[in-house]
């Protein structure tokens, strides 16, 4: 079934190798910039793509240390993970296990250096029109995700935390909601924002005036409801009804009780090693150049160019944890990555859930980050889906223990 669900997932790209035809829903990115002069901003900046790279945050974080007080440790980026958006450079580079054409290549490379500029524009802008608010949270449930292909018992995560920025007034400023769940209702080959750009369509609809964000928790094995077999797309009636399902829990929560979080904001990184399995020797890496699947082939012919040039092939990942804390009332944990469900689930018992948020596609997106369990399963979120994301190999076992001890010393 694992292979099946993979071979469905490259087909779809695979059909998609021309370009984009089209907008159906516009693309956003925004953000939302908290703190004082005295204690420094910290901006979250939310982006519908498949994923930022670890060189973009870098890019940007070293163009605003010179404009301003923005400290490394408070910039945290969520890309939606929607399959419907223009490829950047640095993001699974292998997706259509084929050279990219040099005009489509000077197309990504231009789309990467627009969305960098209009990242630090974003921000600017928000540091620009900070004004006093009132910050409040709460956490609601929403029912549409569904594990891949486990159910009725595999681990879902259906919570919805919600942050509120209201003016002294009352006014609802922004809107911030993260939902565990892959952003992949629809594959049609148009640019469009899947049921988190639909969710934020009704948002601002359900509050003129506000801008509504949304992130993603640990959804790498979550998927819509709709349709019911990965890989093949629903319509955006479906996208759409999705993201009114989200709207209107926040709708149903503003008459509840929310907490006030008026504690400065603290916030800390920590970059681990996670390390990968043993790497192929050159002779694997021939006999898997010789494979008739593509993907396998074409990973395989670009690692041994990499060992005639004289490179070394990674023997680990580099990869940043990062936490932010609102005094005792919240605690928001940020993972880059495709994390699966078992990291929020764990983290949650390991926790107190009532005080904890987590996003995952944050800062980075390098590949699958599998829990033990999905490791030992192996198939597509276990290591197939390496090939994707130009990664040697799979992850070496105890990967969830190193991300694990990581967040637990942050926090």
């Amino acid at each position: 079934e694992s292979k099946r669900v993979a071979q469905r997932f490259y087909a779809k790209f695979e059909s998609r190798k021309t370009e984009l035809e089209g907008v159906a829903h516009r693309i956003y990115a925004k953000a939302l910039v908290l703190g004082s002069e005295a204690e420094g901003p910290a901006a979250l900046v939310t982006v519908d793509n498949l994923g930022v790279s670890d060189e973009i945050r870098s890019e940007l974080l070293r163009r605003l240390a010179s404009l301003t007080k923005l400290r490394p440790a408070r910039l945290a980026i969520c890309s939606s993970h929607t399959h419907s958006a223009p490829m950047i450079n640095g993001v699974a580079p292998n997706i259509f296990a084929a050279e990219v054409p040099p005009d489509h290549q000077a197309h990504i490379d231009r789309y990467t250096r627009e969305l960098t500029d209009n990242l630090e524009k974003v921000i600017l802008a928000a540091l620009a029109d900070r004004q006093p608010a009132h910050l409040a949270w709460t956490s609601g449930t929403v029912g549409f995700a569904r594990n891949y292909l486990r159910e009725p018992f595999a681990p879902v995560d259906h919570d919805l935390p919600v942050l509120r920025v209201t003016s002294p007034e009352g006014r609802v400023r922004a809107i911030l909601v993260s939902y565990a769940c892959h952003a992949e209702t629809l594959s049609l080959n148009t640019v469009n924002g899947d049921w988190a750009g639909s969710a934020q369509l009704a948002l601002e609809a359900d509050h003129p005036g506000a801008i509504a964000l949304v992130a993603i928790g640990c959804g790498a094995d979550q998927t819509p409801s709709q349709p019911m077999e990965p890989g093949r797309g629903g319509t955006q009636e479906m996208a759409d009804a999705q993201g009114r399902e989200i709207a209107n829990e926040v709708k149903r929560l503003l008459d509840g009780r929310w907490n006030p979080l008026a504690a400065p904001l603290v916030a800390a990184t920590q970059r681990i090693e996670l390390p990968f399995d043993t790497l192929p020797t050159r002779a694997e890496w021939e006999a898997r150049a010789a494979s008739e699947e593509p993907s396998i082939a074409f990973h395989a012919k670009k690692n041994l160019a990499r060992l005639d040039r004289g490179e070394a092939i990674p023997t680990t990942l580099p990869y940043l944890v990062q936490v932010w804390r609102f005094g005792r009332e919240l605690t928001m944990i940020f993972l880059p990555g495709e994390v699966v469900v078992d990291y929020s689930v764990r983290l949650k018992k390991e926790f107190d859930r009532t005080r904890l948020w987590v996003n995952a596609y944050a800062n980075d997106n390098p590949c699958y980050i599998p829990s033990e369990r999905v490791l030992a399963e192996g198939g597509y979120r276990g290591g197939g889906a390496m090939l994707y994301y130009d990664r040697p190999t799979k992850f070496a076992p105890g990967v969830e223990g190193l991300v694990m001890g990581a967040v637990r010393e942050l926090i």
